[in-house]
């Protein structure tokens, strides 16, 4: 039997998303009206396209990309290859970037443990 819509408890616990996220989502053009249907009783069911659209933007939130940018890349409705590779490149480089200023604060602190300074005393004196 194959499944034609899915109730959005059973796209919750599928995906493992708070049914207000899923709401949300569809409020702010995340989910968008391809994959809402209603039913005779105009609830909200959804075609089970649904569970991979909604991995999809679950891996891209965890890659460090925003709802914003989310949004940006749905209403584009696609990408070229090069489009694509350039979206990712600038994630990449943001992490690095935030990589290089972790590692400098690292170090910073580091060298505060090395220069032995105490707080015993007052802030900052030795």
């Amino acid at each position: 039997m194959k499944v034609t819509q899915v109730k959005i408890n059973e796209v919750s616990k599928i995906i493992n998303l708070p049914i207000s996220t899923i709401r949300y989502y569809e409020k702010v053009g995340i989910i968008t009206d391809e994959y809402v249907l209603r039913d005779q009783n105009n609830y909200r069911i959804y075609t089970p396209g649904i569970i991979q659209h909604l991995e999809v933007v679950k891996q891209c939130l965890a890659v460090g990309f925003t709802i914003q940018d989310i949004e940006s890349m749905i209403s584009k409705n696609g990408f070229s290859e090069n489009e694509q590779s350039v979206i990712i490149q600038g994630k990449i480089s943001e992490i690095e970037e935030a990589q290089q200023k972790l590692e400098h604060a690292k170090q910073s602190l580091n060298d505060i443990l090395r220069s032995n300074i105490t707080c015993e005393d007052g802030f900052g004196k030795h």
